[in-house]
């Protein structure tokens, strides 16, 4: 693939994530998005971005291809590598996941891939990271189409299917079978997985939770072959535009992005921005931390605790 991704001389590759960007037609609404976007980017200078779903609000476009290479010439002025991977609004409009992909395709800065045929979804592809000084592969990002909707009766949001799951192992073992320790790795989809309410829950997290997590009813096993493959170390969505936490379930940090998109619901008190987020060579580890549209860094966020919901929460 094009724009090889590389560790910096220094060991650091950095990744900033927006979210739910909600762009419709590049209204004066879209365009605060667009500052957003390019101030954030420009201060930061990763070494990728990346667009973790909802895009688009693919039903108030008028063209939705049209409004997706308004998103796409945002992202192409920085000169920054860029990928995606679709949330549950963006095909609710004009085109559908298989032509709004043919139109990120166009980019001489995207790094995308449809993915297998015969694996569920449009979008299911892995990225590698080469070491500072060589050739070989240093870390590895996978990215997933969560879907959209339930597709049963049960309502609700979708699910990583089995066949994602199998396409996920088996692209885990192609690269890491001959490893003595697997490489690092991230994860990114748009909808949270059933472990985000666990985490919650029942362990230390850090940032926000002002709404309900909208994860699906299903849970089809994909947190438990993350962890039987051993390489993720991290994983990042969206969906839920005024949550914002981070908590670590049994070795893998589960994190949201934090919502960069004006042309939709948020909340008074909790501004716009993106997260970053910084692996080194050679470590199983990432740091992470908020970028927002005001400038603002935040890389200690509050804790929160079990004990503190129980006396906070309904």
């Amino acid at each position: 693939m094009k724009n090889e991704l590389r560790f910096r001389e220094d060991k650091s590759f950095k990744i900033i994530q927006f979210t739910d960007i909600h762009w419709q037609n590049g209204d004066s609404t879209d365009q605060k998005s667009a500052v957003l976007m390019e101030s954030i980017t420009e201060a930061e200078a990763p070494d990728l971005i990346v667009l973790t779903g909802d895009i688009l609000s693919g039903g108030g476009c008028d063209d939705a291809a049209e409004s997706l290479r308004q998103v796409i010439e945002i992202t192409e002025r920085s000169g920054i590598p860029w990928t995606a991977v679709f949330g549950n609004h963006d095909d609710e409009g004009t085109a559908n996941r298989q032509e709004l992909m043919s139109v990120m395709e166009e980019s001489d800065l995207v790094l995308v891939e449809p993915g297998p045929e015969d694996v569920s979804g449009i979008g299911n592809f892995v990225l590698t990271v080469q070491s500072a000084e060589g050739s070989n592969a240093a870390a590895l990002l996978y990215f997933i189409d969560s879907g959209s909707y339930a597709p049963t009766d049960i309502g609700g949001y979708d699910w990583i299917k089995r066949s994602q799951i199998e396409w996920f192992l088996s692209e885990s073992a192609r690269y890491n079978s001959s490893l003595r320790h697997p490489l690092p790795a991230l994860a990114f989809f748009h909808i949270p997985i059933p472990e985000y309410h666990e985490v919650w829950d029942f362990h230390a997290c850090y940032g926000a939770k002002y709404e309900d997590i909208c994860a699906p009813r299903i849970n089809t096993g994909f947190f438990a072959a993350l962890h039987e493959a051993g390489d993720v170390i991290g994983t990042f969505v969206g969906h839920d535009h005024i949550n914002d936490f981070c908590g670590d379930l049994h070795g893998i940090r589960l994190c949201y992005g934090r919502a960069s998109g004006y042309n939709t619901y948020g909340k008074d008190g909790f501004p716009r921005g993106g997260r970053l987020i910084e692996l080194k060579e050679g470590e199983r580890q990432f740091e992470t931390w908020l970028h927002l549209v005001n400038g603002t860094i935040v890389r200690n966020q509050s804790q929160h605790t079990p004990l503190q919901r129980t006396f906070t929460e309904d």
